[in-house]
């Protein structure tokens, strides 16, 4: 089985359609969406509607809870990622709150373990090495687990209690075994590794290969789509950069 995964997409459409044409030329057999479909970008109900049809596993992020209104507050989020929540709440539509509210922030399948953030805090823990790490990896017993929330893809290998492995960057491969394995596949619409382009993961349980991603979208039209909505302007600014 192949499996395609991404994560945080957060409205931004020009990215999320660039990866799935990029998926679909790769012919996969399923799409895992690691959660955050909204928030941040100017196309939230586009995407909710694309990712509804399209995946096959999705989970929630803390910022799609923020545009529900459930279980994080505004005053959880720095100033312009509360005031995307703010404006993305007034923003969906009834399609799409029904959508989002029929996600949870974890699912466990045959093949691997999925978490928005960490196994020990779905929600809102940043796994980004060292002791995070551990800890979900201890939580948890499928030989992969993947996470998502921070932005940054990474692959961290667990052999004999030795762990290894950090930043992933496009065209990274890593071999599915020896040991267990956890992946970060990076974000598709709010990359924060210093490289602009959407990042997605491609999982090939038969080759057993995980292999790391990166498409060029069109950046620019994103941000204007920002501007125009009278969105933070930082949030268009960033994602020239990747940070």
């Amino acid at each position: 089985m192949r499996v395609a995964v991404i994560s945080d997409i957060h409205a931004n459409g020009h990215a999320l359609q660039t990866v799935l044409g990029a998926i679909a030329r790769e012919g996969v057999d399923e799409l895992w969406c690691l959660g955050d479909t909204v928030g941040y970008g100017a196309r939230p109900n586009e995407c909710c509607a694309i990712v509804r049809d399209a995946v096959h596993v999705c989970l929630a992020g803390n910022h799609d809870l923020l545009a529900l209104g459930l279980e994080v507050l505004e005053g959880d989020f720095n100033p312009d990622a509360g005031a995307s929540g703010t404006w993305t709440k007034a923003e969906l539509d009834e399609l799409s709150v029904d959508f989002l509210r029929t996600l949870k922030p974890e699912a466990h399948l045959e093949r691997a373990e999925l978490f928005h953030a960490s196994a020990r805090d779905p929600v809102w823990e940043y796994v980004l090495g060292g002791e995070s790490a551990i800890a979900t990896l201890d939580l948890t017993e499928a030989p992969l687990v993947l996470v998502g929330h921070s932005h940054v893809p990474f692959a961290i290998v667990l052999v004999d209690d030795e762990l290894s492995g950090s930043h992933a960057p496009a065209g990274t491969e890593i071999e599915l075994g020896p040991g267990r394995l956890l992946c970060n596949p990076g974000s598709v619409g709010q990359p924060r590794d210093g490289d602009a382009r959407a990042a997605w993961l491609l999982v090939d349980f038969a080759a057993g290969l995980a292999s790391f991603r990166r498409e060029t979208y069109d950046i620019q039209a994103t941000q204007e789509e920002i501007r125009d909505a009278g969105l933070p302007l930082s949030l268009a600014a960033r994602l020239g950069h990747g940070v």
